[in-house]
Parts: C-alpha cells; structure tokens; sequence
C-alpha cells in the first residue's frame, strides 16, 4: 500500500497542472503546491526534525497549515494540528502530551503560544504577522526539486486530539495506511469523482477537515481554502471556485440556506452533500436538499477520530437513519445493557450500538466496561426492522450521540 507522500506524488505525476488548492487569490497546482511542500518539509528537517517526531501547528485553514500537513507526510514527522481556540494552559498540556519537537502558528494563537511555559523550550515558527517565534514560516528552505517521501504506511501521520468534554484532551494516533484507508472510504462512499472542488473550512484539527483533504488529493481535486466558516463568505467561494462537494457539520448548513445572499448565488456546481458530527433535523434536511437539489446526500454516523462507522446516502429520503456500516467497519447491534457482544437484538428490538475497530480476525471481546481491543460503542439506541426479504437492518438512530472512544490504538 502507498504511504501518504507516494500518494501525492502520484497525483503530481498524473496531473501536475490540475488545480490543488486555493487561499484567497493564491492559486497553486499540483506541480507548484509539491515544490512548496518541498520546500517545507526540507526546512523543518532543516530545524532538526526527523521521522517520528511531532509537530505542534495551531492555524486557521490556510494554504500554510495544507502545507505542513502534506509535508510531514513526506518526512515522516507527526502532524499534531490543536484547535486555534486553545488557551495557553491547554497548549501547555498538550505539548508535553504529544512530546512536540516544535510548533507552528499565526496570529490567532499568538497569545495563547506566548503564555505556554512547554512553548518557550520550543522552536517556534511564526506566520503572517505573528510575533514571538523563533523563525519565520517564509524561511524555512528545502529542496527546491522537491521531496522524496521518506516514511512509510506503517508511520504515524497525524496526533489527533479530542475536544476533552469529559476531562482532558486525548490524542488518538492514526498510521499512514489508516489515513490513507480512511481517506478512500471517504471518496468511495461520497461518489467523489477526478476534479471535484471542495470547500475546505472544517478545520485542519478535526478529522472531517482531513477527511476532505487527504480525499481531494486522491481524485486530482481541489481544496478551496476558508479559514474560518463565515456563510456569506462561503456562498461567494462556492459560486467564484464552482465547489462540487460540501462536508460540513449540520450547523454550518443551516448557516448557509438561512443566509440573505443565499437565494441569489449560484450553488448549481454543488451536486454531492455530506453531513457528520451531529444528528440533522428532519425539518433541516428538507430545507437542504430543496435549496441545493443534490444528486447525492450522505449523513455519516459516528464520525470520530477514526473516521465513519456508518453511513446513508439517501439523507433527505431517510430522516435519522444509518442503514450500514461504512467501509472498513463492523457494526453489531446487541441488546440494551448487555456484557455479551454476541447478545444481538432481535428484529423489532432496540438495540445498543457496538463497533469493532480490530484486526479482522479480532473479535469484539467486551462490553461491559467499554474497553474493547481497538473497538469503540455508543450509548445510542437503535431499532432493528425488517428490510428486504426478511434481513434485519439497523433503523433510526434515537437519541442521536457519538461514540466514545474505547481505545486510542485507533488504526
């Protein structure tokens, strides 16, 4: 299997002159975006860092912070991207968590860069008009030939932290060959075609902003930055840069069709529609598919770290449901309360959601405790009906939740 660098390079092999990404009126194809994320990763070895070593990046979406990402792949290093909220006491921990062997940011998160004691041991790359780094993000010079990828699947890509709502945050680690694994789900299970267009403003810390910019690069797509979600502004990205595809959060949909300038822009180039992270309101589903008339509309259950457990392509038609499990998942539903992950519920049963994130020939082996071998569960409830001759199928999601994550081998 590729590693994540010989995956870009084969999308700069195949189209060089295709558009990669865009940043307000800085336009870059693959060809061009390569030498730039040459430049990068042959600058941060240039710092001292090397294969395995983590690297704090606390940006907005912004071509810089695509950058980086796609560098570290090339070298090796671990991405560790951290919400640009963060106060200088959660920097502080989770530098020291992840072992950060420096870290990146821009003026958002100068303040909280400049009260984090760990930040001050660093060497500290500084963007735009950030001040209080130790080097200039400009400065950093590479090859200008480019970079041959020097990790491979079995590497860490990325640390990916969790919000911490129920204590502090945690860092989920995911190997190249899962990002990349994940990252052809994603495609597969949004029909994603060569050329697509999408806008990028999930943000670069979150698994969805991944998803959408690892998923790009595999169909020679493009990646239209915003570093922050505004709906007027994205409404003007989606009819200037023709956007095909949409990833977004429930929230920010709402944001969109509830918009004044909404009715006047040209949305037609948006066909394919894709919503995670939170249940969507039946009355919202309507309102979406009628304002955009997608020609697919997929609502992705339990979207987490480790990406999508299930999915529904039809969302408009199938209000709360998740019919199947994604691609690269095992889903079972088992009885309420249950300690046996063979007790599954009977057709017209509620049921309690379990995932099993093992290798394949690993079974589920607990769920009392919710500390499975590499698994995951939910405390969502779900009925069983009957599907087509006779099959059980997994029915509405009720109440909508998440999954928790029951171990942070995650790949």
């Amino acid at each position: 299997m590729f590693d994540l660098g010989r995956t870009l390079l084969a999308v700069v092999e195949r189209s060089p002159d295709a558009l990669a990404i865009v940043d307000e009126e800085r336009r870059l194809s693959y060809a061009a975006w390569y030498r730039e994320i040459g430049r990068v990763g042959g600058g941060l070895a240039a710092l001292g860092l090397s294969r395995r070593d983590r690297l704090a990046v606390i940006l907005q979406n912004r071509l810089e912070m695509a950058t980086l990402h796609w560098a570290c792949q090339f070298v090796g290093i671990v991405v560790t991207p951290l919400n640009w909220r963060i106060k200088a006491e959660e920097l502080d921990y989770c530098l020291g968590d992840a072992d950060a062997g420096a870290i990146v940011f821009d003026e958002v998160a100068a303040a909280a860069v400049g009260g984090a004691v760990a930040a001050r041991r660093l060497p500290r790359i500084a963007i735009g008009g950030a001040e209080g780094g130790t080097c200039r993000f400009e400065e950093l010079a590479g090859a200008a030939s480019g970079l041959a990828p020097q990790a491979g699947p079995e590497d860490l890509s990325l640390l990916l932290y969790t919000s911490g709502t129920t204590g502090r945050p945690k860092g989920v680690p995911r190997r190249q060959r899962a990002e990349r694994a994940a990252a052809l789900a994603h495609v597969a299970q949004n029909l994603y075609c060569r050329g697509e267009r999408t806008l990028g403003v999930m943000p670069l810390y979150h698994t969805m902003g991944v998803r959408s910019l690892l998923a790009m690069a595999l169909i020679d797509g493009a990646f239209i930055c915003q570093h922050h979600f505004d709906a007027a502004a994205a409404l003007r990205h989606i009819a200037r840069e023709r956007i095909t595809s949409l990833y977004l959060v429930p929230t920010l949909y709402h944001d969109l069709v509830g918009h004044p300038n909404f009715a006047a822009c040209d949305t037609s180039s948006v066909t394919k529609l894709g919503f995670a992270g939170a249940a969507m309101p039946d009355g919202l589903l309507k309102r979406v598919d009628a304002a955009f008339r997608p020609a697919l509309f997929v609502n992705h259950y339990g979207s987490s770290e480790i990406y999508t457990f299930t999915t529904e392509p039809r969302a408009a038609a199938k209000p709360g449901s998740a019919v199947k499990a994604g691609l690269n998942q095992r889903i079972r539903v088992v009885k309420i309360g249950t300690d046996n992950p063979g007790a599954r519920a009977a057709t017209g049963e509620e049921g309690q959601i379990i995932a099993d994130r093992a290798r394949p020939s690993r079974h589920i082996d607990a769920v009392r405790t919710g500390r499975y071998s590499g698994a995951v569960r939910t405390s969502d409830r779900v009925g069983i009906s009957a599907g087509r001759g006779g099959r059980p199928r997994v029915g509405h999601l009720s109440p909508p939740g998440r999954f928790g994550v029951g171990s942070l081998r995650a790949d």
